[in-house]
């Protein structure tokens, strides 16, 4: 799986921490010329996260640190699939500069990149349509309890390789999932569709998914009301990850001053996470906030 694939994966419904293949490639420290400009590498189509119309939690989080550092904010937009930081983060030919320098979302110790401090910590959960016989339902142990009791068994559609993938297999629900690809070729695709296509049309009855893509396609899908029920790591299955940004290796006063910009505006970036109704967590995956 290539670095990019990684990236697009913690969307999708992936912990990309227990998946991704690391990386030796450590650039030897240089400079850091003049910032003229705040530039990121996004997705063009991963909401809730980038958007090539702006409207995603990163894009916002570009926008607030862009004003404290007095700069515009350029964005070079490539899919996150394979090569995705080797063609942004790293690219650069001779005689010219990189094509951006911060990437919003990457799990905290990633390898493909230099990560930062996390910024928050999210879970997976549930997402179910309201009025589909989940809506008592409350906690994974919950739902797990109502299943025993169906005659038959929900469609729980999940992302393959993904924390749910392991959730379903130690309940002895395989046989009710619904396998969908980490990735797709096709750059249309969003990891959202999930929940925006599938579980709203009714071919799945419930979706088990990265909590920011739960928790965002709650509210953004018309017509169609859902329920969101963020999931608490189990022995064997853990659910909460935490997220950092991620700069080049060997530019160690660039990544100082962007966890500089976390650390004084982390109530300003969990209000942005909140407005986009993404649960978060604390280390122990405990809800940080009600």
């Amino acid at each position: 799986m290539g670095s990019g694939a990684c990236v697009r994966a913690a969307a999708g419904g992936l912990a990309l921490a227990a998946v991704c293949l690391p990386v030796a490639a450590l650039a030897q420290a240089t400079e850091q010329p003049p910032l003229k400009a705040l530039r990121v590498c996004q997705d063009p189509n991963n909401l809730p996260f980038s958007s090539e119309k702006g409207g995603g939690i990163e894009n916002r989080i570009a926008e607030l640190f862009a004003r404290q550092l007095n700069v515009p904010v350029e964005y070079f937009s490539f899919p996150q699939r394979m090569g995705f930081v080797r063609n942004t983060l790293r690219y650069k030919l001779p005689g010219q500069d990189y094509r951006c320098d911060l990437i919003l979302g990457v799990p905290s110790g990633w390898e493909q990149a230099s990560a930062t401090k996390p910024y928050y910590r999210s879970t997976y959960a549930l997402v179910f349509r309201k009025g589909g016989g989940f809506d008592s339902v409350s906690s994974g142990s919950e739902f797990l309890a109502k299943v025993k009791e169906m005659e038959r068994k929900p469609r729980i559609g999940l992302y393959d390789k993904s924390p749910a993938s392991a959730w379903v297999a130690k309940h002895d629900l395989v046989d009710a999932a619904v396998v969908y690809p980490i990735l797709s070729a096709d750059p249309a695709q969003f990891p959202g569709q999930i929940v925006a296509k599938s579980l709203a049309r009714g071919e799945i009855d419930v979706a088990v998914v990265w909590g920011p893509i739960a928790g965002y396609y709650a509210t953004h899908v018309p017509g169609t009301e859902f329920i969101v029920v963020p999931l608490k790591s189990e022995p064997g299955v853990r659910f909460h990850y935490a997220i950092a940004m991620g700069v080049r290796y060997g530019e160690p006063k660039w990544k100082a001053q962007i966890e500089e910009l976390i650390d004084s505006n982390q109530e300003a970036l969990h209000d942005i996470l909140e407005e986009y109704g993404v649960p978060l967590v604390d280390e122990q995956g405990d809800p940080l906030r009600k």
